[in-house]
């Protein structure tokens, strides 16, 4: 189909002069970030469990006895009850996240010919290389270290570990450890936050062949070397690391480049290789750097390139923990909004391609968090709602699931939707491989429980009443933000409660789980003919803002469809058309564009994904920016985008296929090749202006609607057996 594949991996002819747009390297818990310098080369260096101590209360708000009241005044009409709904507490922040330190190599000033930066998204090797000098970074994902090799004749090379790092408190106690070794040295540095005994704690272990190596504090000179490996990790502790042991630890692992990289990459590369996308791009196009390319934004070529950045990065930044809003990199310890497990909305959209872009690294690295904090949760519903069961928090640090990030303008603590969209890539999870995770099982069935307790109020018709509401992070324009029935909480309610049951059929919890969804209220289409955000009587819209969580239902469940519920689906399209963008946020718009695919929109797609190309939100790392012209480093757009195009070209549940719903015309001919469905089969799809062609690859006997433009089909797969379809695609 195309005159040359796509490319995987991006490159730059020059050093970057921003940490921004330093290339990035991660195995879900170590991250490098790479600036390329041939004569100051600095590589910082970040954790996922380096967060700074902030004297923040992390207990959530005893608040409980107080409920009923609050409901009383709230079901009476009284729409600002909840703004004096806390413990009197201002708004905390979670711990903010922060670099470690860089690795700083400094050369003699000489000149550089040919010099090239790039990335490699097949192995994760970020190479800088010129005339007579070459540096190779990875983060090994099979002995979780960071692994450096210079390169060069007669090289001469100072190495330090450095803590100057933009926005670092002036309070910490930086401690610096060189001591040579029989292999070349042994460096350390120590950043003990104020007030406290917490520190984290960088130890590098320098193996030198040829050469001389001298101590030269902070660091080493080295001199006349054939080539120096680095081997870096961190530690985030209490009281004080064991330096010595951690070098010895260092030391025993394979003292060969090449032996590391070959470990590593049977790992990564096996993941990243399983998905890839072929929007037939000129070759031209798709051998510039990716700065240039970010000049082309509707150019085929950028977009397969940031499909392949996002599914490389997402992998790259998922593992002990799934990506913060920065994935796993800042270059500077004042992160915006803490750099924290933002859950109601970001870190869901982040992961959203994790089934069908076959990454259960990603889902593994969700359910690490999840299942990490759920004591947390049990602890939220204890103390704000008088509940059994769990209640997620919009906010975390990775270190505490409570819930004590809130004020007026965003009571947060009174959101109980976020549980079940966190679960939510856990159940799809278990849909796609034909499992039964029997810690999702309980995690939903800790939900369901505390459904069971909380909705205890009904209105006028019987129906059961979500009260306290929450719908992230907008507010009626008539009424204050916390309220009565948002959409999201009613969505997911029935949600978890439904899924509760799937999980444990044939039980006594099952039967009232099921009763309990099927007396939720139904949503409300309000004046405009529009999905209302809130299916309480009386509470107007307001559309300008960048969350759609009202439409949950569309995505990321199943609940409303064009092909189920067309009368709703049709008011979620409304909705959508007169939902504004608010800020510019990249999340909001790729949002919309995920919704907009599973509404069969490919215009409003289209549209919603030039609005993130068009508005300069991508760095020349092809790591993304929170609002257009790069403002504040964030990894929601290139995380995000691999899902969005994914939706609009197939789309599955556990019994339908639904294929080229919503593909922008910029766009007619590509391959889309390794998807998985939530019905356990693997899918090739290619497509031209004539026609498409699906190669499906069913991993169990299962019965499915096919839903493409000619409308509705049953399909008999067998296990075993290829299923190839022909489709027309006008």
């Amino acid at each position: 189909m195309t005159a040359s594949a796509p490319v995987h991996g991006t490159w730059e002819p020059h050093p970057a002069a921003r940490w921004e747009d330093a290339f990035l390297s991660g195995n879900g818990r170590h991250g490098v970030m790479v600036l390329g310098d041939p004569h100051a080369e600095r590589v910082v260096v970040t954790h996922h469990t380096l967060v700074r101590p902030n004297g923040r209360d992390p207990r959530p708000p005893r608040l409980a006895d107080d409920l009923p009241g609050l409901q009383d005044r709230l079901l009476a009409g009284d729409v600002r009850a909840a703004e004096d709904f806390t413990d009197g507490r201002p708004l905390q922040w979670v711990q903010p996240f922060h670099p470690a330190f860089q690795i700083r190599l400094r050369r003699p000033a000489d000149t550089c010919h040919d010099y090239r930066r790039d990335v490699d998204f097949t192995t994760g090797v970020v190479r800088a290389a010129c005339a007579g000098w070459t540096s190779r970074v990875f983060v090994s994902r099979a002995d979780d270290v960071i692994v450096q090799q210079v390169t060069g004749p007669g090289l001469t090379l100072g190495i330090d570990l450095d803590p100057h790092l933009p926005g670092a408190p002036a309070g910490l106690g930086i401690g610096h450890g060189a001591v040579l070794t029989p292999e070349g040295a042994l460096l350390s540095l120590r950043a003990r936050y104020p007030d406290g005994d917490r520190a984290c704690t960088g130890v590098t272990q320098v193996t030198v062949t040829g050469g001389t190596t001298t101590l030269v504090p902070p660091g080493v000179r080295i001199e006349g070397a054939r080539s120096v490996l680095l081997l870096t990790r961190v530690h985030r502790h209490t009281g004080e690391l064991d330096v010595v042991a951690e070098g010895r630890a260092l030391r025993d692992l394979p003292g060969a480049y090449d032996e590391l990289l070959d470990r590593h990459t049977a790992l990564h590369r096996t993941a990243y290789e399983r998905v890839t996308l072929d929007l037939a791009a000129d070759p031209a196009e798709r051998s510039l750097p990716g700065s240039e390319l970010l000049k082309q934004p509707r150019g085929a070529a950028l977009l397969e390139r940031l499909f392949a950045a996002g599914r490389y990065h997402l992998l790259s930044a998922s593992g002990l923990f799934p990506p913060r809003l920065t994935g796993l990199w800042t270059g500077d310890w004042n992160t915006a909004w803490s750099g924290a497990f933002t859950n109601d909305a970001n870190l869901s959209l982040q992961t959203a391609s994790a089934a069908a872009a076959a990454l259960p690294e990603v889902t593994e690295a969700l359910a690490n968090l999840v299942h990490r904090q759920l004591p947390d949760w049990r602890d939220n519903a204890r103390a704000i709602f008088g509940t059994r069961g769990a209640v997620a928090p919009a906010h975390t640090d990775g270190e505490s699931g409570h819930s004590y990030h809130y004020n007026r303008e965003y009571p947060l603590h009174l959101w109980t939707a976020g549980a079940d969209w966190l679960l939510k890539p856990l159940a799809d999870h278990d849909e796609t491989h034909g499992t039964r995770d029997p810690r999702t099982a309980a995690a939903f069935a800790e939900v369901a429980l505390f459904y069971e307790d909380f909705l205890t109020r009904t209105d006028e018709n019987g129906h059961l009443v979500v009260v306290p509401s929450y719908s992230p992070e907008n507010r009626p324009a008539n009424a204050s933000w916390g309220t009565i029935n948002a959409a999201m909480d009613l969505s997911a309610a029935r949600h978890a409660l439904r899924t509760a049951a799937a999980y444990h059929p044939d039980t006594p919890e099952a039967a009232r789980w099921h009763a309990l969804a099927d007396r939720l209220p139904p949503h409300r289409i309000n004046e405009d003919g529009a999905l209302a955000e809130w299916a309480w009587p009386g509470l107007t819209d307001s559309y300008d803002h960048r969350h759609l969580s009202h439409l949950y239902g569309v995505w990321p469940l199943d609940e409303i469809t064009p092909y189920d519920s067309p009368e709703l689906a049709a008011a979620a399209h409304r909705a959508l058309e007169l939902r504004g963008a608010e800020n510019d946020s990249a999340h909001g718009h790729l949002h919309h564009a995920l919704v907009a695919a599973r509404l069969r929109d490919a215009g409003r797609v289209a549209h919603a994904l030039g609005q993130v190309l068009d508005g300069d939100f991508f760095h020349a790392s092809l790591m993304s920016a929170h609002y257009p012209k790069r403002d504040v480093y964030n990894a929601d757009a290139a995380h995000t985008l691999p899902a969005v195009l994914i939706e609009m070209l197939v789309q599955s549940t556990p019994d339908r296929l639904v294929l080229l719903p919503a593909l922008p015309s910029a766009y007619p001919e590509g391959a889309l090749r390794g998807v998985r469905t939530r019905f356990g089969a693997g899918l090739d799809l290619t497509w031209t202006r004539d026609g498409a062609t699906a190669v499906i690859r069913p991993g169990r006997t299962h019965r499915v609607e096919l839903r493409t433009s000619s409308g509705a089909e049953s399909l008999h797969l067998v296990a075993g057996e290829d299923r190839v379809l022909t489709l027309r695609t006008r």
